[in-house]
C-alpha cells in the first residue's frame, strides 16, 4: 500500500479555501498512485477555530464541505479531519472528527476521545468525546485511527491531567495493522524531543508503525511545525516533512509484514534551540501578514538595542527588506549610540530608516503638565510619556500608510511589567514577546556567526549594557537583576510553575524571588492589552496562560 502523509496550511474558517487545497492534495495524489492520503486535524476548518464552532451556520457550512470532499475522493482513500454533528443524545453538538472516504463513499468515521483542557486547548467546551473504539477498515486493512491528544496518552511536555484511557492501545486491541494520528499539535521549543519520543513510545509497546500527520503554519499567536512523520514498528523514523512549510512524505507499507519503506528523503530537524526559534518566527509573522491579507508592509521603532535589532532582523528575513520601514525616535535622554547603532543595522540589512526627535514633543507635553505636576520630581510618569510618544508617532505611521506596527518588546520585558502601555506596547504582532532576554542576545548571536556568517546585528548592539533611556544614565540593572538571574527566575515560575519557596530553594534570595514574583503578577493587566505574542515556549503569555487581574493569591 502506497500512503502519503501530508501536512496541510489551512486558514481558520476558510472553508472554500481549504477545501481547494484538499481536492488539489488528493489529486496529485491520485496522479502519483497513492493509495491513501493521510490530512491533519480538522484541516477543513483550522484549528483552533474556537468560538466559530458556536454558529450553527459555520457547522453546517463545514458538513457540507465535507460532503465535497468525500464525493470527490476516487481510487485513492482520503483520511481527513473535520467537525461532524451529533445528532441525538445529550451533551454538545458535534464530534471532533477523523472522516475515510473513497470512490465518493464515506467508509468510516471515528472521533476524538481525549479532549484537552489545558494551555490553549479548548475542546472540552465544543467537542463530545468518543467512547467507543474501532479500527476503520481499508479494503480489509485495519486502521487504528487516532486524533491529536489521543496519542499523547499521559505522555504531555507539561503533564496537566492524566487520562484513564489509552485510545491507541484500545485500537491495538481491536485488531489495528497500523497507528494513525491526525493531529494540530503546536510548536514549542522543545515539542519535537517529546513528540518523537512518545511516537516511539507506542510503536514499541505496541508494536506496530505510527503514521503521524500534523498541521503546519500560524493561527495568529499559536505555531505549528508539522513534524509529520512515520516511524516503524523497530521504533526508526522512516521518513518525514520539512518542518514550518506544507509538505508531504510518501511510504510503501506492507499491512501484512508490517514492513514500511521511506519514499522521499529523510528530513533533518533543526537540533539548534535559536535555529528552531527563527524558523517559527517566520512562520507565524509571515502567516499573519499573509493570512490577514490586510497590509504586505510592516513598520517598527529602532532604539539601537538589542530587541529592537532582532525583531527588525527578523522581520527583513521574513518579508524582506522592501517591506520593512523603520524609525529612529531619539529624545533628551538617547545616547548618541541610539541613532548610529540604527543607522548602521538598518544599512546592513537594507531597511529604510527616518529618524523623528521626539524632543519638541516632549517639552510640550512637560509643559502642558506643569501645572498638574508643580513641586513633584521626575518620575515614571515623564518616562512613560516619552514612550508613549514614540508610540504615537510610530501608529500614526502605520495608520497613514498601512504598515503593521510590530512592537519590539521581550517576555522578561512583558513578565515584570517593563513596557508601557500605549508606548512600547503598541502594535499588531509581538514576534519576540516569547523570547526571554537572554534568548534575545542568544538568537543575535546565532544570526552572526550561522545564518549571515557575519557582522549584520553590530556588536556595538550587543555589548551595549540595556536600557530604556528615558532618564539620564540609566540602565535595566537599575531596577532588575541581571537578566541571566531573572530570566532564570521567570522559566521557574512561568514554565515550570514553581512556588515561590522552590525557586528560593534553588539558590536564589527569597526577598528578590518575592519582588520578582510580584512584579509578574501585578503586571497582568498590561499583558491583557498588550498584542498577540507568538507562542513558542511550554508556557506562555497570551491564549495559554489565564491568570486573573483582580486576585490576591501571593
Amino acid at each position: 500500500m502506497k500512503v502519503r502523509i501530508e501536512q496541510l496550511n489551512p486558514i481558520i474558517g476558510d472553508l472554500k479555501g481549504n477545501t481547494s487545497l484538499i481536492l488539489d492534495a488528493l489529486k496529485l495524489a491520485e496522479r502519483a498512485g497513492i493509495d491513501l492520503l493521510i490530512l491533519p486535524e480538522m484541516v477543513v476548518t483550522g484549528y483552533p477555530a474556537q468560538d466559530l464552532l458556536e454558529s450553527e451556520a459555520f457547522r453546517d457550512s463545514c458538513y457540507r464541505a465535507n460532503d465535497e470532499i468525500i464525493s470527490a475522493s476516487a481510487k485513492t482513500a482520503v483520511l481527513f479531519g473535520s467537525v461532524t454533528p451529533k445528532k441525538e443524545g445529550f451533551g454538545r453538538k458535534m464530534y471532533n472528527s477523523a472522516l475515510l472516504a473513497k470512490e465518493g463513499e464515506m467508509i468510516g468515521m471515528t472521533h476524538k476521545a481525549l479532549l484537552p483542557t489545558y494551555d490553549i486547548f479548548d475542546d472540552l467546551r465544543y467537542f463530545e468525546p468518543n467512547k467507543s473504539f474501532k479500527c476503520l477498515n481499508l479494503d480489509g486493512v485495519k486502521l487504528g485511527v487516532t486524533i491529536c491528544e489521543d496519542i499523547w496518552y499521559n505522555e504531555n511536555e507539561v503533564q496537566y491531567h492524566t487520562y484513564e484511557v489509552d485510545p491507541a492501545a484500545e485500537l491495538k486491541k481491536a485488531g489495528a495493522d497500523v497507528i494513525i494520528n491526525i493531529s494540530a499539535s503546536p510548536y514549542t521549543n522543545t515539542k519535537h524531543q517529546n513528540r518523537v519520543s512518545m511516537l516511539k513510545n507506542h510503536a514499541r509497546k505496541l508494536d506496530l508503525p505510527v503514521f503521524y500527520a500534523n498541521q503546519v503554519g500560524a493561527h495568529t499567536d499559536i505555531i505549528f511545525d508539522g513534524d509529520s512523520m512515520v516511524i516503524n514498528r523497530n521504533t526508526d523514523i522512516v521518513t518525514n516533512t520539512r518542518i514550518f512549510h506544507p509538505s508531504f512524505t510518501d511510504i510503501e507499507w506492507n499491512p501484512d509484514s508490517g514492513k514500511v519503506t521511506g519514499l522521499t528523503e529523510l528530513q533533518i530537524y533543526p537540533s539548534s534551540k535559536q535555529e528552531r526559534q527563527f524558523e517559527a518566527v517566520r512562520c507565524g509573522l509571515r502567516d499573519y501578514i499573509d493570512k490577514l491579507n490586510i497590509t504586505e508592509n510592516v513598520v517598527l521603532g529602532l532604539s539601537g538595542g538589542v530587541d529592537s535589532a532582532l525583531v527588525c532582523a527578523l522581520a527583513v528575513e521574513t518579508l524582506g527588506a522592501d517591506r520593512v520601514k523603520a524609525i529612529t525616535l531619539p529624545g533628551q535622554f538617547s545616547s548618541k549610540g541610539s541613532v548610529t547603532d540604527s543607522r548602521l543595522l538598518a544599512d546592513n540589512l537594507g531597511v529604510e530608516l527616518f529618524e523623528l526627535s521626539i524632543e519638541p514633543l516632549f517639552e510640550e507635553f512637560r509643559n502642558t503638565l506643569a501645572p498638574l505636576f508643580k513641586g513633584e520630581s521626575f518620575g515614571v510618569a515623564e518616562e512613560n510619556v516619552q514612550s508613549r510618544i514614540r508610540g504615537s508617532l510610530l501608529m500614526a505611521y502605520s495608520n497613514k500608510f498601512g504598515n503593521f506596527l510590530l512592537p519590539t518588546g521581550n517576555k522578561s520585558e512583558y513578565a515584570v511589567g517593563y513596557a508601557t502601555l500605549y508606548g512600547d506596547m503598541n502594535g499588531a504582532l509581538a514576534i519576540i514577546g516569547d523570547l526571554y532576554k537572554t534568548e534575545v542576545y542568544d538568537l543575535c548571536k546565532w544570526l552572526n556567526s550561522s545564518y549571515y556568517k557575519k557582522e549584520v546585528i553590530p556588536d556595538s548592539i550587543l555589548v551595549k549594557p540595556p536600557s530604556a533611556e528615558l532618564r539620564p544614565d540609566q540602565k535595566d540593572t537599575d531596577s532588575l537583576p541581571d537578566y541571566e538571574v531573572l530570566d532564570d527566575i521567570l522559566y521557574r515560575y512561568i514554565e515550570l510553575q514553581q512556588s515561590r519557596s522552590e525557586i528560593s530553594e534553588s539558590g536564589y534570595e527569597s526577598e528578590l524571588v518575592h519582588k520578582i514574583l510580584r512584579m509578574v503578577d501585578m503586571s497582568e493587566f498590561k499583558r491583557y492589552q498588550a498584542a498577540p505574542i507568538l507562542k513558542l515556549a511550554s508556557k506562555s503569555f497570551g491564549t495559554g496562560r489565564r491568570w486573573p487581574i483582580v486576585q490576591k493569591w501571593k
